[in-house]
């Protein structure tokens, strides 16, 4: 097929994908000479604004049946740009737009714009992230200490069957209350510091640690102080101390977008001495909630009334979480090395660059993270389109997009559409945004990553349904074999991989909170947990996964093979077999991972599973 630009490559487009502002860009089109094309215009508009046209100039002939236009232009404000491309020739005017991979490797029906984002030049992100490794822990559920805590409120259900599932059934009124604790804790989380340092982990990423009155803690009780069951602030501190040691640093979970009820800041349950927003409209938290009719009738995140839901664009709230002396500063001067955003999309603008402002301040390779489960680039909410990673707001963001592409791939071997969106975020987002990408492929929003891949599709069923439900043997295996392709995409796409607790010795669990189960210590799958700990080893080997860009060398046929660097990674979604050649540039590469065996010129590959070479 005739393809006349394609963005990815560089003779149609330099530089490659977003650019600082300030760049210039040369944009090349490829004709064949008897089109006879008589002009041609670049047909672009930056986001909200019209499109102009700018004329292309015959640029040459490449060999006797192409010709190539081009046209060079300078991108001097930030934002976002939409383009397409505009020929004339004897039969009329006609248009080159992009055409997207639908999932079973087809084109897509209809053209699409191409995008570039320019960024401020003054963007950077934290260097010390690039090239690590992420893990999540979910603080319930990784490890108690057994040590004694204090001030535990008396209506929570303490457990030590850690293999159990937790509690899931709704009480009496109908209520599910997430008020089961297994107890894992700081001091549980310094004992293993060893053991993810095994992993080749250097940073991990903890959900939300404060006072609250759930076992997952998104109902923030208290951002001044964490959980009891957890352990004390020097509890937290003595973690980060340590964990510094085995070179880990830790980032939190930020909670902004509403608080619990039962809350010193709402205080519906009255817990709290402090006079919350829901007890009298004189409460100096009052104005950070969103009644419609005090005090019972108020906007809560999602329609969940435990969840009142706080105007983040309010001074005296800005002020507590990002101003002198604010939650932002106070939990890096504790020891956290950066910041989790919760439903970053969901926070205003204001917010977000006060938040980058505050923390940068205090310490500039400070890292912050946005919960964005789309195409942060261009992504809208609240009616206008979002600027998350521009350079004022963001660093990163959790990447959903690369997650279900390789669920999706390795499920079902579509490898057209896989490359598409991983080439289509690679070229959106900043090249500074790439480099630190969370890339997980699986956490505790969504399906364990081995149920996702290997167990029967859920399609919408309950939590009756759900509970107790655990593959088989032969499905089993099967998770195993396809997980461990699965992790190879993950550890060396493009950003960093992150690793939910329990992923790496193939802990399974449909939705929550099923697959937020208690790490299995004492009944782990040793090689699974080897075959992560291998990746980790190739990635502190091997600088060009710190952040070389992602190269497409093959995307057909149920196999994806692309470059990072010296790397070739090659995976194989074909329930069988295959011998790949190599195309000349690769020739005598060496087989550094996986694989049945390796000459200079091709190399087997198992049935779903895949091989890392170097150049």
């Amino acid at each position: 097929m005739y393809i006349p630009y394609i963005s990815s490559k560089e003779y149609h487009k330099y530089p490659f994908g977003a650019m600082k502002e300030g760049t210039s860009a040369v944009f090349r089109i490829v004709l064949p000479r008897n089109f006879g094309c008589t002009g041609a215009r670049l047909v672009i508009k930056k986001d909200g604004e019209d499109y102009s046209k700018v004329s292309m100039q015959w640029d040459c002939m490449q060999g006797d049946s192409e010709e190539w236009w081009k046209v060079e232009l300078t991108f001097d404000e930030t934002g976002l740009y939409f383009y397409h491309f505009e020929y004339d020739s004897g039969w009329g005017t006609g248009g080159i737009y992009r055409y997207r991979q639908t999932r079973n490797g087809c084109l897509s029906a209809g053209g699409d714009d191409w995008q570039t984002s320019v960024y401020s030049k003054d963007f950077t992100t934290p260097e010390w992230i690039a090239g690590g490794i992420f893990y999540q822990i979910f603080p319930d559920r990784f490890c108690c200490s057994n040590q004694k805590k204090e001030n535990v409120p008396s209506d929570r259900i303490l457990r030590n069957d850690y293999l159990s599932e937790p509690y899931w059934k709704p009480d009496k009124n109908g209520k599910t209350l997430n008020n089961d604790y297994f107890c894992g804790d700081f001091k549980g989380i310094e004992q293993k510091l060893g053991y993810l340092e095994s992993l080749g982990v250097n940073c991990i990423y903890l959900n939300p640690i404060f006072e609250a009155h759930s076992n997952h803690r998104y109902d923030t009780a208290d951002y001044e102080k964490t959980d009891p069951l957890l352990g004390t602030e020097e509890d937290f501190r003595s973690l980060c101390k340590e964990a510094k040691k085995h070179g880990i640093k830790i980032i939190l979970d930020g909670v902004f977008s509403h608080t619990g009820s039962d809350s010193r800041y709402f205080n519906k349950k009255a817990r709290y001495k402090d006079l919350g927003a829901y007890q009298s409209k004189q409460s100096p938290y009052f104005d950070w909630y969103k009644f419609r009719s005090w005090p019972d009738d108020y906007v809560s995140w999602w329609g969940i009334d435990i969840l009142p839901e706080l105007d983040e664009s309010n001074p005296g709230f800005i002020d507590y979480i990002t101003g002198e002396g604010g939650i932002a500063g106070r939990w890096l001067k504790n020891g956290a090395s950066g910041w989790r955003l919760d439903v970053a999309d969901e926070l205003p603008d204001e917010f977000l660059e006060s938040f980058r402002a505050s923390v940068k301040k205090q310490n500039p390779q400070a890292l912050i993270i946005g919960e964005v489960w789309e195409d942060a680039s261009n992504k809208s909410s609240y009616g206008k389109r979002r600027h998350y990673l521009d350079g004022t707001q963001l660093d990163s963001v959790m990447n959903y997009p690369f997650a279900q592409a390789i669920i999706d791939f390795v499920r079902d071997g579509c490898a057209e559409a896989f490359d598409d969106v991983i080439m289509s975020v690679t070229e959106n987002y900043p090249k500074p945004v790439t480099d630190v990408l969370m890339n997980h492929i699986g956490t505790h929003d969504t399906q364990r990553a081995i149920t996702a891949l290997a167990g029967e599709n859920a399609g919408g069923r309950g939590r009756a349904w759900q509970s107790g439900r655990r593959l088989d043997e032969k499905s089993r295996r099967k998770g195993v074999k396809l997980l461990k392709e699965a992790a190879v995409l993950q550890f060396t796409l493009p950003g960093v991989p992150c690793i939910y607790y329990g992923d790496e010795t193939g802990l399974e669990g449909y939705g929550d909170p099923f697959n937020r189960r208690f790490y299995p210590w004492g009944n782990e799958d040793g090689e699974l947990i080897d075959f992560y700990r291998t990746l980790g080893k190739i990635r502190r080997e091997n600088s060009d996964f710190v952040s070389s860009r992602y190269e497409t060398v093959s995307a057909l046929l149920g196999c994806v093979a692309y470059k990072r660097g010296s790397i070739t990674v090659i995976a194989n979604s074909n329930p069988h077999p295959i011998r790949y050649n190599l195309p000349p540039e690769l020739f005598g590469s060496r087989l550094i991972f996986g694989g049945t065996d390796c000459d200079s010129y091709s190399v087997g590959i198992d049935a779903n599973s895949a091989v890392i070479l170097k150049r």
